[in-house]
């Protein structure tokens, strides 16, 4: 019996190191203060798209060569869905439209279907977490597509841990979705 408790302990240790190491960062809460009215009542936010890198788990910054690497510690959920999210609940606060995440929820189909597509989504060398990429706006009926390209840039210090990093990145964010709302809806 002592035998059975000794395996089964060190089964759990074994277990206990090994997901010791995953620590993880959430990005906070964002809270807009931008208003822009839009031409949409509801809004459809397609999962953003990301750069191969930066659709994993890892925290990426990049080297003042130009080379990225994983920061160590881990996003607390998937980016893409993520940033999906936030987009959609910020998109909503910012214009006052109905705004969910594909697929849509409700019987009626949206007015509009937000498409973003990101190139970079990193901590850079010179002090900065960056989102650059392209947006899309695509009316149900009538009105006009729109598109633009976009480059976000929110500072951060030297040195940055994955706190500050997350922070930023629910920052940069929120200031896509002002950038939608004034150039795209």
């Amino acid at each position: 019996m002592t035998f059975k408790i000794l395996i089964a302990a060190g089964a759990l240790a074994t277990l206990a190191a090994c997901g010791a190491g995953d620590t993880r960062y959430a990005t906070p809460p964002s809270q807009p203060t931008a208003r822009v009215a839009s031409a949409y009542p509801t809004l459809e936010v397609v999962e953003v798209q990301l750069p191969t890198y930066a659709a994993s788990e890892d925290i990426y910054v990049a080297a003042p060569g130009g080379a990225l690497a994983p920061l160590g510690p881990l996003w607390a959920d998937d980016p893409g869905r993520a940033m999906t999210l936030q987009l959609a609940r910020d998109l909503s606060a910012i214009t006052g439209a109905q705004a969910a995440p594909e697929p849509w929820p409700f019987r009626d189909y949206a007015a509009a279907k937000v498409d973003v597509r990101l190139e970079d989504m990193l901590a850079t060398a010179e002090g900065a977490f960056r989102l650059s990429g392209q947006f899309f706006v695509a009316p149900d009926a009538g009105g006009r597509d729109q598109s633009g390209a976009f480059s976000i840039e929110v500072p951060i210090p030297e040195g940055a841990g994955a706190a500050t990093i997350a922070a930023a990145r629910s920052a940069a964010v929120t200031r896509l979705a002002e950038t939608i709302a004034r150039r795209g809806l």
